[in-house]
Formats: C-alpha cells, structure tokens, sequence
C-alpha cells in the first residue's frame, strides 16, 4: 500500500534567530494555488528582506527564492513538506537580514530547517483515499439500509428521491469499498443499482 499523505488541520507559525538573521515561517492547509497564493499575499510582510515560499497541492507545486540565490530558499521549503508526507500545503518563509551572509549551504539549511520546524508543531491528519459510488433504494428498505451502509463506512453525500424511491451519493473509503458493496447488495437482495 502506497505510503498515506496527510495534510494539515490548521495554520501554524515558526520563528527562529540564525546568526542575526530572524526567520519566521507560516504554514496554513490549502486546496489550490491560487489558495496559496492568497495565503502568502496575507502573510507576507513586504518590509522583509526575503518572503520565500513553496505550495504542494493535487494540481502540483510551485516555490520561489524571492531574491535568494537560486534553489536555496523554495526549494528547500518544497523539500520539507515532501519530506514530512504532506500535501494541500503552503508555507512562506520570511526573512529579516541580520548583518551575517550565511552562504548557499547555511541558506538552504535556514528555510528548510525553519519550515521543517514550522511543519512539525503544526496539527496534521492523514488524508483517506476514498471514492465515491452512487446506488438505489427502494422506499420500503430506506431506513435499514441507510443504517447499514453507515455502519459499514459509508458517508452519504447526497440523495435524491423519484417515484421509485432514493438515489444516494455515497463516499467510501477506498479499503471499505468492498465491504460497503456486499453490504449493499446484501441489504437489497440484489435488487440496487450500484455503480462506482
């Protein structure tokens, strides 16, 4: 089975000093890019010296130096947030120059070690894969099967009803789906339609 990802709950902050240098990162969940990049637009803080970041979500990922010598910024912070196992995250570095030059190697260490850090004390939760599947129901079974379907791991996102009787929108974790489908066609008799 391929390795969980998770994401995180809620946004978290870091702030640590490394040679003069002050580095606080913010770290939020998003869905999108442009989330991201909404959320560094209300963090930043345009009076820095740097404002460095890096998002990973389903449609991909994207990190910027923000005049930092190339790769040792960005991609350091993308690099923490793979290296954790998690997605639908942003996190922007922020930079106040103190007076010391920290070279290539103190660089990357800095934004990728202060995100790491920021990533670590923020609360997670491991993302379930999950599908969804639509089935029927006679009026006459509605209630037990409803009952059952739960209990088996079923989430109903939706139903709709017609002279017949409901059409639901189940979401099911991809390790119940089976179980949940016996279930159904158990508590139908065979009598549902069931499509994934």
């Amino acid at each position: 089975m391929a390795d969980l990802l998770s994401t995180l709950t809620a946004a978290c902050s870091f702030e640590e000093e490394i040679k003069k240098s002050r580095f606080i990162a913010h770290a939020a969940p998003v869905a999108t890019g442009a989330q991201a990049l909404a959320f560094f637009a209300s963090v930043g803080d345009s009076g820095a010296t740097h404002n460095c970041w890096a998002y990973k979500t389903a449609e991909g990922y994207r990190f910027n130096d923000d005049g930092e010598p190339g790769g040792t910024a960005g991609r350091p912070i993308l690099q923490a947030i793979e290296g954790k196992g998690l997605t639908d995250v942003a996190v922007l570095v922020i930079r106040y120059f103190g007076g010391t030059k920290l070279g290539t190697g103190g660089l990357v260490r800095a934004y990728g070690g202060c995100a790491a850090k920021c990533l670590d004390a923020a609360p997670k939760s491991v993302i379930i894969p999950s599908q969804t599947a639509y089935c029927t129901c006679n009026y006459s079974d509605i209630d037990r099967v409803r009952v059952r379907l739960t209990q088996a791991g079923a989430v109903i996102t939706d139903e709709s009803f017609d002279a017949e009787g409901v059409m639901w929108t189940l979401t099911i974790p991809v390790t119940e789906l089976a179980l949940v489908e016996q279930v159904y066609t158990d508590q139908t008799k065979g009598k549902g339609q069931w499509t994934v």
